[in-house]
């Protein structure tokens, strides 16, 4: 049926003396949904992929210095989520000695499931764990603008209100036990070439 309509436009457009490129125009018209439709697929394909490919993993040094510039929250209506929580399980506890002399308490509230009481000589802070951008763990005082960041080797408490650190290199024994793993199986670069593919 469609080619006898543009049949008969051929057909018409050569009595009226009318340009074939009319005619060449329609058919072309009809067939630019296809065209489109296939690009679409084309790219919901492509984004697919992308989501699959695994992202490079940051180095620690690269997580303190993101984290460190990353603003405290000021919101001090606080409600945790369920990840939130599932991260308060990860958040090490107890005395924790730090470079200098310092030191860092961590006692959890047994009330408030999530919330943690962080202390040092002359401060103490009231956190809670918070969306981190680099996947580490981070508490947070939103009134005092402190922040707590524990990695897998070490930690740091700074404030930064005022601009400071107050504790760095802290090390729980479970970080202490990751430093030292981490000297025996120093971690590849992202830079180093990829292990050839076993062959067996």
């Amino acid at each position: 049926m469609k080619y006898a309509v543009i049949a008969a436009a051929v057909a018409a457009s050569a009595a009226l003396g009318l340009p074939g490129a009319v005619v060449a125009q329609t058919a072309k018209s009809d067939a630019k949904p296809a065209a489109k439709s296939s690009t679409a697929a084309n790219t919901t394909k492509l984004k697919a992929e992308a989501k699959k490919k695994p992202q490079p993993k940051l180095p620690r040094s690269a997580v303190k210095a993101i984290e460190e510039v990353t603003p405290v929250s000021d919101d001090t209506s606080i409600t945790l989520s369920e990840k939130d929580l599932e991260v308060a399980q990860r958040v090490f506890v107890g005395p924790i000695k730090c470079e200098l002399g310092a030191n860092v308490t961590i006692t959890a509230d047994e009330k408030r499931p999530g919330f943690f009481t962080v202390k040092t000589q002359k401060v103490s802070y009231r956190m809670h764990p918070v969306d981190s951008r680099t996947g580490a763990i981070r508490l947070e005082d939103p009134r005092a603008g402190a922040m707590w960041l524990q990695l897998g080797n070490k930690s740091m408490l700074m404030n930064q209100k005022i601009g400071e650190r107050l504790a760095d290199e802290c090390q729980s024994p479970q970080q202490v036990a990751f430093a030292d793993e981490m000297k025996k199986n120093p971690p590849k670069s992202i830079l180093e070439p990829l292990d050839p593919p076993n062959k067996n």
